[in-house]
Formats: structure tokens, sequence, C-alpha cells
């Protein structure tokens, strides 16, 4: 029997043990097939960036058709449920009390203005403690006051219509739902999870139960024990990501425009650097609980608040965007984002492929020279 065979025998016996082992351990199960459940109908249905019947008060001191026409407008909107109020006092009440989140005044000589096409403003006033907010009522808002414009001056209407007029279209997410935004950079939340949490408890585990003097007695090498302790995760992290998609793509009807096998490779990717990371943790920390704060510290914080999952990382000071560089989830995130909504754009693909590779490379290299540092002390 020649080396490799004799590494193929104990490699097999090792993966034996590990897999049985996270079979008698339910817990590590349910992270990588239930909370993948959890998080996506959570973020689905219980979080959204999207907004909709925003209360808002019309104030019409004009009674007049076009006021009236105006107002309906609001009523046959989906972003809005307007409430009539009878005087501008009366809606900063209902604003004061954050009964509405904006206000919509129409004065008194709104239709003579708008007979003669002069200049006729509308006020808005919107609460702004919630600066993202205000800023998506108002464009609603405006939006709400163009369209109605331009369709009166399609019928000749007078309505003042603007010298220059805008047409948007919108590319990638026509449908500006916020789900199909959110649920593929959740897959790399739930990846981050099974890859580095799990993992970073597998060393310590051993330590903190004593068997892993008994392994330390085996003639297991550094390079077996790398191999049995990350690929029955990685197996369980493919599995994760498989249902994550599956959900997204079945019950939120997230699109996906992209090489369902180049994302298998940008995943494996991904998923290499998270268990490396895990595994160099838990190589560092004899202590499970340690090892589980490292673990929440260094990649799930890191993957929530610096991928670009919920923020605009561009928007952020540049000493948060250079953090963000040296995070595996901000490539992964954006490859997500990418091959679901656009498809196989290689000018962001390529460069999000080789950063996770080189990583992948650099963490299970030092998770390798660790453990070994760990084992020989």
């Amino acid at each position: 029997m020649n080396a490799l065979q004799r590494s193929l025998m104990r490699l097999r016996g090792f993966l034996r043990k590990e897999t049985l082992q996270i079979r008698r351990d339910f817990s590590s199960i349910a992270l990588a097939l239930v909370m993948p459940v959890v998080l996506l109908f959570l973020f689905g249905f219980g979080v959204s960036l999207d907004v909709q019947n925003v209360p808002i008060a019309v104030v019409l001191d004009d009674p007049g058709a076009e006021a009236r026409d105006l107002a309906r407008r609001f009523a046959l909107s989906n972003y809005f449920d307007p409430i009539r109020v009878h005087t501008l006092d009366e809606a900063k009440q209902l604003l004061d009390r954050r009964t509405v989140d904006a206000i919509v005044y129409v004065q008194s000589d709104f239709s003579q203005r708008l007979a003669r096409n002069a200049e006729t403003p509308v006020q808005i006033i919107v609460n702004g403690t919630d600066a993202n907010q205000a800023q998506l009522v108002q464009g609603y808002t405006l939006g709400v006051l163009n369209l109605w414009s331009g369709q009166r001056a399609a019928r000749g209407l007078p309505a003042q219509p603007p010298a220059v007029t805008i047409q948007p279209r919108i590319w990638f997410n026509d449908a500006v739902n916020s789900t199909h935004f959110l649920v593929p950079g959740l897959v790399a939340l739930v990846m981050t999870l099974i890859g580095v949490l799990l993992t970073a408890l597998v060393i310590a585990r051993e330590w903190e139960r004593g068997t892993m003097e008994a392994i330390l007695v085996t003639p297991l090498r550094v390079g077996e024990i790398m191999v049995g302790k990350l690929l029955p995760y990685f197996v369980l992290g493919m599995m994760g990501l498989g249902l994550s998609v599956g959900l997204g793509r079945v019950v939120f009807g997230v699109p996906f425009r992209g090489s369902f096998s180049v994302y298998l490779l940008l995943s494996t990717l991904f998923l290499l650097a998270s268990l490396g990371l895990g595994l160099f943790i838990s190589a560092a920390a004899r202590v499970q609980f340690v090892a589980a704060q490292a673990s929440i510290i260094a990649g799930f914080l890191p993957a929530f608040f610096l991928s670009g999952l919920l923020f605009d990382l561009e928007s952020t000071p540049w000493p948060i965007q250079a953090i963000s560089h040296v995070i595996p989830a901000r490539y992964f995130v954006s490859a997500s984002h990418t091959m679901f909504l656009a498809g196989d754009v290689w000018s962001v693909l390529g460069w999000d492929a080789l950063a996770l590779g080189v990583m992948a490379l650099v963490l299970i290299g030092l998770a390798r020279s660790r453990l070994g540092q760990r084992l020989e002390g």
C-alpha cells in the first residue's frame, strides 16, 4: 500500500468520524438548513426597503375640480394612503403625532393659476425624522405630481409642462422590489454563518471535550485533519446555498439571469474563504465561547454591515470602504446581485472571482499554518 492509499484510508476514517459527529449534533444541521429558511422569510417578508401605503394628509383650500382630481391621484397610488383634512393646522397636528408622514397642501388659488398656465405651487411637508424614508416619500410625491401634470398636458389641458421631460428607465430591478435586492445578498450571510461560525467551533470543541489528544496520537497529518474538518461543512454550506437559492426563486420570485455553473464556482470560492477564516479562528481558540464570539465579530458582523447587503458602500466614509475590501462577503454580495439581477457581467464577476480566490488561498493557508503550530505545540 503506497503513501497515497494510506492517506486516503486515514482521511476516509476521519471523515466518517466527523460525519457521525455532525449527525449527532443537531445544532449544526439546524444552523445549516433551518437558519437559511428563517433568515430568508424574516428578510423577505419582514424587512422591506420599499415605501408603500404611506399615510399622508391632503389639504385642499381650493375646492375646484382640478384640485380634487389631483387629490384622487394620490388615492389611486399604491404608495400613499391619503387622509383628507380641512385645514393645514389640523394636518400639522397629525404630522406632530406621527399619524401621517407627509402633507400635501393645495392653496386656494390653485385652479386660477392653473387656468392662466402660471406657476402653480403645491406644498409638500415631509417628516424628516427618518431621512431615508423622507427622501423616498418626497420622490414618490413628486412622481405623482409629475404624472398628473404629464397626463393633463397630453390631453391639451393647462398643466405647466416642464421644459425638459424626464423619462426614467430602471435597469436590472425594473420592479423596484427591495426583496429582489435583499434575497441574493442573504445567501452570503447564510454561507458566512455556516462557513465561519460552525467551522470556528470544530477544533475548539475537540479541545474542550478532550478528544483532540486522541486525534494527536493518530497518524493523521495536518492536511488530512483540515480536509476532514472542512469537507463536511463545505457540503452543509452548499446545501444551505441550494436551499436559499431555491426559496428565493420559488417563494419570492427573485429572477436569476446568470449562469448557475458560474454562480456555483463563485459560491465555492466564497465558502472556502469562509471555511478558512472559521478554521483559523478555531485553531487559535481552545474555548468554544471565545471562538463563537470571534467568529461573530470577524465574520458575521462584517458580512452584515460591510458587504453592501443593506448599505451602499460608495456612500460610506473612505476608511470604511477601505476596510470592506478585505471582507470576502463584499465580493460575493456584489457577484450575487449581479448574477441574479443582471446576468454574467464579466467586468464585475471577474474581479470578484479573483478577489475571492486570493482570499480563499490566503485564509486556508493561514488556517493550515496556525493549525500546524497548534498541533505541534
